[in-house]
């Protein structure tokens, strides 16, 4: 790597790596030495940004989140367009459909890094819980605007929706449920709260 990259590049230039090292091989794989030699750069580019391994991790899961945030305002601002259930099989294809479901796997199999995790988001798994979030807004937004109906429970229809994406996203090694397949289980669990037309 040049001298003189700015830590944003290097950062996002390590958290590339470790993002593609996490779909193509899991969570098992992802060393400091294979993030490093995935980057193309020397090891010690990674402990000059970061303290630990842990900490570059925990760095990588809250960047990653931050991404939700982006993706919540888009779908709260699609509110009243479209199709509700359309909307939110979207969300949920283009969540777990993207590394989103790897950087669970990695925060289930490592147990420093969900304590690091731990200190600063104390409930829920980092990721689903920000997705759950993401889903509450829009169905909330939604209901406001009368195409759900005013007595929904929309915390549990987001994790339920969540729950049952995520199993539906996973396990398929890279091979995502049909569209057709994600739509036709957000309708079945939101049909009840939809208003008619």
């Amino acid at each position: 790597m040049p001298t003189g990259v700015a830590l944003r590049d290097a950062r996002e230039q390590l958290f590339d790596a470790a993002e593609r090292i996490l779909l193509r091989d899991g969570p098992h794989a992802l060393t400091s030495r294979a993030v490093t030699t995935e980057a193309g750069c020397a090891k010690g580019v990674l402990h000059r940004h970061f303290a630990d391994f842990d900490a570059f991790l925990a760095e990588l899961v809250l960047d990653r989140i931050a991404r939700i945030g982006d993706q919540a305002t888009a779908l709260r601002e699609s509110a009243g367009t479209g199709t509700v259930a359309g909307h939110l099989a979207g969300a949920l294809t283009d969540l777990f459909g993207s590394v989103a479901l790897a950087i669970v796997g990695l925060i289930t199999f490592r147990d420093d890094l969900r304590a690091r995790l731990r200190q600063t988001r104390p409930t829920g798994v980092p990721m689903l819980a920000e997705a759950t979030a993401m889903i509450v807004s829009y169905l909330a937004a939604e209901r406001e605007l009368g195409r759900v109906t005013a007595d929904a429970d929309v915390d549990t229809l987001a994790l339920t929706l969540i729950g049952t994406g995520h199993l539906l996203f996973a396990g398929r090694e890279g091979v995502p449920p049909e569209a057709d397949a994600v739509h036709r289980v957000v309708t079945t669990i939101i049909g009840g709260a939809l208003r008619e037309a």
